[in-house]
């Protein structure tokens, strides 16, 4: 399902909302839409910042209009979870940063995968380099991937990995977070906050996530170097589902007394939350999650949750563009980079 499809079950603006936004008559948005007749120069980007704003559909045939010699690109961005708010939230976030590139005109196709295995993100990756310039892709780290991002960069399509790194050597470059100095940073919060050394707990959603891998890894090295009294316990696979990490979670506080606190290093933190709520609430655990949601900012507000640590998705997909623009400018590079963005801290105080 397309965030577009999911997106119209809302009622979708209209030029009447455009004309309100802009502060013009619904006459003066129709002759810039459809180039009826001139219109100032200054009035047509007022109309045009109104249109991208609200979010209204035919935003980039206005851009168009208004610059025509621009090339036109088709972005391509698979993700996951079309029903998560963290998903939904950067599909309007990509999808707004396409429409409002200055320096082409383009037109973003979304697609949210029905799962992260690669027997399902192989044919879409594949759908998606004949049909784009260039394509933005959440995925685990995994040699069919590999092979298909191999494919793609030989045809000359530039793949992009988008918050967790995947077909290193291959794929066009990195963006999101710096994933080792996440962990780090939580388990320092973890350690200063504790009221006492004791057990300590990180799920992940799957091995083959290289980000939740580096979290993970970063989080322990932290706790090995500075804060060696506390014990980590193996880590929980919980496939990101919030069943599982409700189910998960609930044990967990259940078997290990001496339990400190526990990181999820990947989604499903709702599960926590709610066992937090029914089990967790008089134990004083510290427990840190990733992303602001509204479950993690009423988690926040309530107490259940210590911190969470947030994704800027709108410069994420404003440097996207950049980079997604240069890649088809030039060709893929044999330089394949990390572009690593500063995280946000979100605390009970400052949501």
């Amino acid at each position: 399902m397309s965030f577009n499809q999911t997106r119209t079950m809302a009622k979708r603006p209209i030029i009447a909302d455009i004309a309100r936004e802009a502060g013009v008559s619904v006459a003066t948005v129709d002759r810039v839409l459809n180039a009826r007749h001139p219109v100032r120069k200054e009035t047509a980007q007022r109309v045009l910042a109104a249109a991208q704003a609200i979010g209204y559909h035919a935003a980039g045939l206005i851009k168009q209009r208004l610059q025509p010699d621009l090339p036109q690109y088709r972005l391509g961005f698979i993700l996951r979870k079309p029903t998560h708010h963290f998903y939904q939230g950067f599909a309007r976030e990509a999808e707004v940063a396409v429409n409002a590139a200055k320096c082409f005109h383009g037109t973003s196709l979304i697609e949210f995968a029905p799962s992260h295995m690669p027997c399902d993100l192989v044919p879409l990756l594949k759908e998606f380099g004949a049909r784009c310039h260039a394509i933005a892709m959440v995925a685990p780290d995994h040699p069919a991937i590999t092979a298909a991002v191999q494919e793609l960069k030989a045809k000359g399509i530039p793949v992009f990995s988008l918050l967790s790194d995947f077909a290193e050597g291959v794929r066009e470059g990195y963006i999101g977070l710096d994933n080792r100095k996440v962990g780090r940073t939580t388990a320092w919060m973890l350690s200063k906050v504790a009221r006492r050394p004791g057990k300590v707990a990180v799920f992940v959603g799957s091995h083959r996530f290289q980000g939740q891998e580096l979290r993970e890894v970063g989080f322990r090295s932290y706790f090995r170097e500075n804060a060696p009294a506390f014990e980590l316990l193996d880590p929980l696979v919980n496939l990101e589902a919030r069943q599982i990490t409700y189910e998960a979670t609930l044990d967990l506080m259940q078997r290990e007394p001496e339990l400190t606190g526990f990181y999820v290093a990947g989604g499903g933190m709702e599960g926590a939350i709610s066992a937090l709520r029914e089990e967790g609430e008089s134990r004083g655990l510290v427990a840190i999650v990733n992303e602001i949601t509204p479950e993690s900012r009423a988690a926040l507000a309530d107490g259940m949750i210590t911190m969470s640590v947030a994704t800027p998705q709108r410069l994420l997909c404003q440097e996207l563009m950049t980079l997604m623009a240069q890649a088809i400018k030039v060709g893929t590079s044999e330089t394949l980079g990390q572009t690593f963005l500063p995280f946000e801290i979100y605390l009970p105080e400052n949501i």
